[in-house]
């Protein structure tokens, strides 16, 4: 059974998890964790806050290579045709593991095949915003909103395929909407294009929507979470407000097949030690991304069942790209 990824496997788990026994000489070199994203994202800034707390654990320095391109196809595929001595390892998320294998039918890598299973070390919730001048104060008000116009309110995303887009085709399914889709290449576009009015709204990650809504730059209708979250205290959840919606993204380590078992287990450790870091917390906090601990069996476990969740609005969708 999948280890859930609530509550129960936040931060205090970590405690739970002794350091596993190091593997002879491992590591020996540095280690590269490769973020097949661009920098500044969310997935970007959790590795890089990270990396600094496992160095000392790990006795080698931990290095961040950004290498986006192709839904993070590139550095995923670079980590795929590594080195398996396990001083290599991708950022991992739903996109790269769980929904690109399911909408391209020529991906240069086996998403599950070609990668061990490290660890899956936090969840990034999504929260649904609208942008100032859309004059909804609830999601209440939204929903009526978008039935009385139906297919004329917009929503951005940061591209097809991407847990974004999906993560609204769920609220459309779910609240019997339909919605028009504007997507973009990056969360920044997308976001740059609510605020200044173009787009109507859109699921983005609760750190950063945080912080222009605290200025009035857009509207927080909603958490896509099961609980509400510490950075948003007062915002109550899809689910409460009678609207289950799993919006979320995860991130995790992943090294290339046939990367020693020792050493995937000792990586998964140091992160979960790290986890208590109190810099590490803090940066965390501010981005709204809830650390998670897991073994490299737990996260084999959870990615088939990421793979499943996602196929299923896939599948609805009909979704294949290119």
């Amino acid at each position: 059974m999948t280890t859930p990824v609530t509550r129960r496997a936040l931060l205090g788990a970590a405690a739970l998890l002794p350091l596993a026994a190091p593997a002879l000489g491992f590591p020996d070199q540095p280690v590269r964790v490769i973020v097949p994203w661009n920098a500044g994202g969310l997935a970007d800034v959790v590795i890089r806050a990270l990396g600094p707390a496992m160095a000392g654990p790990l006795g080698q320095p931990v290095v961040v290579e950004n290498r986006p391109g192709a839904n993070g196809a590139v550095g995923t595929q670079a980590v795929a045709q590594s080195r398996p001595d396990g001083h290599t390892l991708i950022l991992a998320n739903a996109e790269t593991h769980a929904i690109n294998p399911l909408i391209y039918p020529r991906l240069p890598y086996d998403a599950l095949g070609d990668f061990t299973p490290v660890t899956v070390f936090a969840r990034g919730p999504f929260v649904l915003i609208t942008r100032p001048g859309l004059g909804v104060e609830n999601l209440e008000a939204f929903l009526a909103r978008a039935r009385a116009q139906a297919g004329r309110v917009t929503y951005a995303s940061w591209g097809i395929g991407s847990t974004s887009h999906l993560a609204m085709e769920r609220l459309m399914k779910q609240a019997r909407l339909e919605l028009l889709h504007v997507p973009f290449t990056g969360a920044a576009p997308a976001s740059t294009a609510v605020l200044g009015g173009q787009v109507d709204c859109m699921f983005l990650n609760a750190g950063p929507a945080e912080a222009i809504a605290r200025d009035g730059r857009a509207k927080i209708l909603g958490v896509g979470a099961d609980e509400r979250i510490p950075l948003l205290p007062d915002v109550p959840t899809l689910k409460e407000l009678g609207t289950p919606v799993d919006a979320a993204n995860w991130f995790g380590l992943l090294g290339p097949a046939r990367m020693p078992q020792a050493g995937a287990a000792r990586i998964a450790a140091v992160t979960a030690e790290a986890l208590r870091n109190p810099q590490v917390q803090e940066v965390f906090r501010a981005q709204a991304a809830l650390p998670v601990t897991m073994t490299p069996e737990e996260t084999r476990r959870f990615i088939a069942g990421d793979r499943e969740r996602w196929g299923t609005v896939v599948r609805d969708l009909n979704i294949r790209l290119e």
